[in-house]
């Protein structure tokens, strides 16, 4: 465990510090996500819950009883949008896979606990009228980027059956999460990130999934980029290590940054993509 003073929390988390063209990113993305959004069918803005920004967006496969890969967004709980992320759709709906990107609200706005809640409350949703949209209930995944790979987790963890008592405890079927973080300590302490996150030790003790037992079987593929932080490979080691009985894969990902990693999920071809999605299709 490396020495976590405020410096090395602010220094090893900042990613756009890292990446000098992280706007670049951000903008190919959203034209990206809008082009695949023009097309390709789905069903923009349906609503899981009363807060304004708990809202999905389902890119439905053809032929209908598909599995679904859901796909949570990262930008540290304080930013981005599921609009950002259409883009990730298109492959995934080639494999016959349907595709919900999330929205959940933002903090300063809410808390860290309030966004997990959120997260839940969505996949409670997809469920629940998963054969409304010709969606195989019993085939939900879940990925996510970064903070989205905190709630992947997360969502891994969940009781189901604490949470409403005639939910499956392994409605989560199985994870992708990259780059994600899953111990909050180093989050606490890194003053550009609290300020607006407001984690107390009491809220990472309850917010950390490395910390927790996953709460059924269901399989796990982790990534990191080779490019990436220390902390963010240590992150990534330590849920893998935490949760080593569920570990389907931990797909490499050389030369790849916090950012480009993330692009794997949606390239044909590459390592990532392909173990995501045979772990929907049941392979």
């Amino acid at each position: 465990m490396p020495d976590l003073t405020e410096d090395f929390c602010n220094r090893e988390y900042n990613n756009r510090a890292m990446i000098p063209d992280f706007a670049d990113y951000l903008v190919r993305w959203s034209a990206q996500a809008a082009q695949a959004r023009a097309g390709h069918t789905h069903l923009p803005g349906l609503r899981y819950g009363s807060h304004e920004k708990e809202t999905l967006d389902l890119f439905p496969a053809a032929g209908g009883h598909s599995p679904l890969m859901v796909f949570i967004h990262g930008g540290y709980w304080r930013s981005l949008d599921k609009d950002d992320f259409s883009w990730v759709a298109p492959a995934f709906l080639a494999r016959g896979i349907s595709v919900a990107v999330l929205n959940y609200a933002l903090a300063p706005a809410v808390s860290l606990e309030t966004i997990t809640r959120q997260v839940l409350r969505a996949l409670e949703w997809l469920y629940r009228n998963a054969g409304s949209h010709g969606i195989d209930p019993a085939r939900i995944v879940v990925s996510g980027h970064s903070a989205g790979g905190h709630l992947c987790a997360m969502s891994l963890a969940a009781l189901w059956p604490a949470w409403d008592p005639d939910l499956p405890a392994d409605l989560v079927k199985g994870g992708v999460a990259v780059s994600g973080l899953y111990d909050l300590e180093p989050i606490r302490l890194a003053s550009f990130l609290n300020v607006d996150l407001n984690l107390d030790a009491r809220s990472v003790a309850r917010l950390s999934p490395a910390w927790m037992p996953p709460a059924s079987r269901a399989p796990l593929i982790t990534a990191v980029g080779g490019l990436e932080s220390s902390e963010f490979k240590r992150q990534n080691a330590l849920l893998g290590a935490r949760w080593r009985a569920n570990l389907r894969a931990d797909v490499p990902m050389p030369g790849c940054h916090h950012l480009s990693v993330i692009e794997g999920l949606a390239t044909p071809g590459n390592p990532l993509f392909e173990a995501s999605a045979a772990l929907c299709l049941g392979a």
